[in-house]
C-alpha cells in the first residue's frame, strides 16, 4: 500500500513525534514556546479533524482485522497499516500544536488537562498499537480492545476539546431540557436577561477553562475585574466601556468579539448591554423594580415575554410577509412576537407625521396583532374605535397620548386585553372603571393620569384581579431625580430655533449653562421657554425639586452650519469612506464605530462645490480625541480656493494645540478655520493633516488616526 523507503521514513518519524510528545508532557511546565512557533500551535483546530476520521476508520478495520475473510486479505491488511501509520503521525503533529497552543494565555483548568491527557493517550495507544499489532503475541482479543480503548479516548478528548471550544454541554444542549421560564415579576435584570447573553455568546472563551485576555465571564465577581486589558465596562458611560468597543469593532478585527465564525450578537442583546451598563450594572435588580417607561426594563421585558406568555395558543394563521413587509416604514414597525409565532407586534414612532390613518392601515393584521405600543403618540378617543377592531390585542401602550379618556370605552370589546398602560394621560374616574371592569384585564398602569390615591381604592374593589402600577410613592425618603428631556433633536441647525427643555415631574426646576461648566442650583440661571439659539452652544441642565437629589447632569452640543455644499468628494479618501458623512447634519457620540465618522490615518482631501457663491467667514470641523484608541484632532487643517485651475490660493489655516498629556479627558472638538477670501467662494479644497509625530508619552509604533464627523460652514 506504502513504498518501504516511505513507510521507513514514517515509523521513524511516528518515533520522533512521541519522544517529543512525552518529553512535552513532562517537562512542558518548564517549556517556553517562541514567539514564531505560536502559529503552529493555532493550526491545532484546523488540523485535528483529519487524524480523528483517519484513526476511527484505522480502529474499525483493526478491530475485524483477524477475522477469516480479512486475515488473508494482503491489500485489508495494507491498507489498515498505512492508515494507521498516517492517522498515528497526524494525531501526533496535532497534540504537540495542541501542547504548544496550551501555552498561550488564557487556556487553563481541569478540562484542558483532560483534553491534553486524552489527545495524547490518543497518539501514544495509536502508535503501541501500530509498532505492536504485526508481533506474534498480538492476538484478536488485543487488536479489539486496543481499538475499544483508543476509540473512547478519542471520544473523550473530542468532547472536553468541545468544551474548551464551544462551552459545556455543547453536544446535547439542544436536546436537554429547558429550564423553566422565568415569570417576569421574578426575573432579575442580571441573572435573567445580561447573563444569558453572557452564557451563550461569551463565555466560551472567557470561561476558568479557557480565560483569554485573563476575563471570565461566569460570575459576577470576574465581570467586575475585567481582564488584562481593564475594566469591561465604565458605569454609566458605555459609549467608553471595552465591551461594547470590542462588539462593535469590524468582524475582521482580530479584537472583534464575538470573533468571526462565533454566533454575533443581536440587535437586541447589544441594545440589552448598552442600556444595563448606561444605567449603571445591578446584579440583584428585579426587572420590574425599573421604572415602568424605562428603556431596559421594556426591552427586557419583551426579550423575557415569550417565556412569560409561553401559555398562549392563537386560534390565527399568520399573517402573509409580504403585507407585513408593505407595513414597515420609518414611522411604523411590524415583527414577530416570538419566533415562528403567529401573533405580530406593532410600535407607533414619530408624532410629527402620525394620523389616524396610520393605525386603520393595520386593518390587514387585525387578527394577528396582539400587542400595539403608540407610547407619545398624538392618539385621540375616537381612534380607539379603530384599536377595538384588532380583536386578539393583548397589550396596549397609551401612555402620554391626546385622550381625555371618553373613548375608553371601545376598548371594552377587546376580550384579551391583559395589559394597559395609561401614564401620562389625563383620565377621569369615570371613564377608568370602564375598562377596570373587564375580565380579561391583569395590570393597568395608571400615574400620573389625574386618578387619586382614593380612586385607585375603589377601582381594586371593582376588579381585585387587575394589578395597579401607581408609580411612585412618596415615602418620605428623598430619590435622585430622573434627567431633563430636550426636545430639539438636530444637533446641527442653519436657522435659529428656541430651546425646547422638559422634565416629566411637575414643579421641577431646570438650572442650565452654556459656559462648559456644570450647573448648580443657586446661581445657575433657570430655563424659562423663549431661549433662542442662534449660534454654537454646549447646553447642560440639571433638574431640582425640594425634598429631592438633583438629577444626573444631560448634555447637548448644537452647531450652526449656514450653508450646505451641493457636492463633496474625497482625494485618495480613505477605503469604504463615504464623504457625504462629513454634510449629512448628524453628529457622531463618542463610540467611533457608531458609522458616523470618518476615519484616516494619511493626509485628506476634500473637495467642495456650491452651485451659488457664498461668503465664508469660518469653517468648522467637527472632531474626536480618544488618546487610549490612538484618536488625536488633526495637526493642521488647510483650507484653498481652488475656483481658478491650477491657481489654488490658501485662504484659511489652522494647527489646533495637541493634548497636554496622556490624560487629557476625550472629547469632540470643532476645529474652527477663519475664511480670508474677500470674494465669494464656489470651489473649496480642505487639506486635513493627521498628527505625525506624537506626543512623547504616546503608544510606541502606535499610528494616529483623525476622526471627522460634520463639517460647518458659517
Amino acid at each position: 500500500m506504502i513504498k518501504q523507503s516511505h513507510q521507513g521514513f514514517g515509523e521513524a518519524l511516528l518515533f520522533v513525534l512521541n519522544t517529543f510528545l512525552i518529553f512535552l508532557l513532562v517537562f512542558g511546565d518548564h517549556v517556553v514556546v517562541p514567539h514564531w512557533l505560536q502559529p503552529v500551535g493555532r493550526m491545532h483546530p484546523l488540523l485535528l479533524h483529519f487524524p480523528i476520521v483517519l484513526l476511527i476508520m484505522a480502529m474499525l478495520f483493526e478491530f475485524f482485522r483477524f477475522r477469516a475473510a480479512f486475515k488473508e486479505e494482503i491489500l485489508y491488511q495494507n491498507f489498515t497499516t498505512a492508515l494507521l501509520l498516517i492517522g498515528s503521525l497526524l494525531a501526533a503533529i496535532t497534540a504537540i500544536m495542541g501542547l504548544f497552543l496550551s501555552k498561550e494565555p488564557g487556556y487553563s483548568g481541569n478540562t484542558l488537562q483532560w483534553h491534553k491527557w486524552a489527545g495524547s493517550g490518543v497518539v501514544l495507544l495509536s502508535s503501541a498499537i501500530y509498532w505492536c499489532r504485526n508481533s506474534q503475541w498480538y492476538k484478536a482479543s488485543l487488536a479489539k480492545t486496543g481499538a475499544i480503548i483508543t476509540f473512547i479516548a478519542l471520544v473523550l478528548a473530542g468532547h472536553y476539546g468541545a468544551y474548551i471550544t464551544h462551552g459545556e454541554n455543547f453536544i446535547l444542549a439542544p436536546v436537554m431540557s429547558k429550564a423553566a421560564p422565568i415569570p417576569i415579576d421574578k426575573a432579575l435584570v442580571y441573572k435573567d436577561v445580561i447573563q444569558p447573553i453572557f452564557e451563550n455568546k461569551c463565555a466560551n472563551c472567557h470561561n476558568e477553562d479557557k480565560l483569554k485576555g485573563g476575563l471570565m465571564l461566569t460570575d459576577s465577581a470576574s465581570i467586575l475585574k475585567g481582564g488584562k486589558t481593564g475594566k469591561l465596562f465604565i458605569p454609566g458611560d458605555p459609549q467608553m466601556s471595552l465591551i461594547l468597543q470590542r462588539i462593535h469593532l469590524p468582524l475582521n478585527d482580530d479584537k472583534h468579539m464575538p470573533p468571526a465564525g462565533k454566533t454575533q450578537l443581536t440587535d437586541d442583546e447589544l441594545n440589552l448591554l448598552y442600556l444595563w451598563i448606561k444605567e449603571k450594572p445591578n446584579f440583584k435588580q428585579k426587572v420590574l423594580s425599573l421604572p415602568a417607561a424605562d428603556s431596559l426594563r421594556l426591552l427586557a421585558s419583551t426579550v423575557l415575554a415569550p417565556a412569560t406568555s409561553a401559555g398562549d395558543t392563537y386560534d390565527f394563521t399568520a399573517a402573509d410577509e409580504k403585507t407585513i413587509a408593505g407595513l414597515n416604514n420609518n414611522y411604523r414597525v411590524v415583527h414577530a412576537l416570538a419566533k415562528e409565532s403567529p401573533a405580530l407586534a406593532v410600535n407607533i414612532y414619530n408624532k410629527n407625521i402620525y394620523t389616524p390613518k396610520v393605525l386603520e392601515d393595520l386593518s390587514p393584521i387585525k387578527k394577528q396583532l396582539v400587542s400595539l405600543n403608540l407610547n407619545k403618540m398624538p392618539v385621540k378617543d375616537q381612534e380607539l374605535k379603530t384599536i377595538a377592531r384588532f380583536e386578539n390585542l393583548r397589550n396596549l401602550d397609551l401612555n402620554f397620548t391626546a385622550l381625555t379618556g371618553s373613548g375608553l370605552k371601545y376598548l371594552t370589546q377587546l376580550k384579551h386585553l391583559r395589559s394597559l398602560s395609561l401614564v401620562g394621560t389625563r383620565l377621569n374616574f369615570r371613564d377608568v372603571r370602564q375598562v377596570v371592569t373587564m375580565k380579561s384585564l391583569a395590570e393597568l398602569f395608571i400615574w400620573n393620569t389625574g386618578i387619586t390615591n382614593q380612586e385607585i381604592q375603589q377601582l381594586r374593589k371593582l376588579n381585585k384581579n387587575v394589578a395597579f402600577d401607581e408609580g411612585f410613592k412618596d415615602d418620605g425618603k428623598p430619590i435622585k431625580l430622573n434627567v431633563p428631556q430636550f426636545k430639539n433633536t438636530e444637533a446641527v441647525f442653519s436657522k435659529p430655533f428656541e430651546l425646547l427643555i422638559n422634565h416629566p415631574i411637575k414643579d421641577v426646576v431646570l438650572r442650565y449653562t452654556t459656559d462648559g461648566s456644570d450647573p448648580d442650583s443657586i446661581k445657575s440661571p433657570v430655563y424659562k421657554p423663549g431661549i433662542i439659539i442662534n449660534s454654537d452652544a454646549i447646553i447642560k441642565v440639571r433638574a431640582y425639586k425640594m425634598g429631592w437629589y438633583g438629577s444626573d447632569i444631560v448634555t447637548a452640543s448644537y452647531n450652526k452650519s449656514s450653508y450646505t455644499p451641493d457636492s463633496v468628494s474625497f482625494e485618495n479618501g480613505p477605503a469604504g469612506a463615504d464623504p457625504k458623512l462629513l454634510i449629512d447634519k448628524t453628529l457622531g457620540s463618542f463610540n467611533f464605530r457608531d458609522g458616523k465618522w470618518v476615519a484616516a490615518q494619511k493626509d485628506l482631501v476634500i473637495n467642495l462645490t456650491f452651485t451659488k457663491p457664498i461668503n465664508l467667514h469660518t469653517i468648522g470641523l467637527n472632531s474626536l480625541r480618544v488618546v487610549s484608541q490612538q484618536i488625536l484632532v488633526p495637526a493642521e487643517v488647510t483650507v484653498l480656493d481652488v475656483s481658478v485651475k491650477n491657481k489654488f490660493k490658501v485662504v484659511g489655516r489652522v494647527k489646533p494645540a495637541p493634548p497636554a498629556k496622556q490624560q487629557d479627558a476625550d472629547t469632540k472638538k470643532v476645529i474652527e478655520c477663519k475664511i480670508t477670501a474677500v470674494q465669494p467662494l464656489t470651489y473649496i479644497q480642505i487639506r486635513i493633516k493627521p498628527v505625525m509625530r506624537p506626543p512623547s508619552w504616546f503608544p510606541p509604533q502606535k499610528p494616529v488616526s483623525i476622526f471627522m464627523d460634520e463639517l460647518f460652514f458659517n
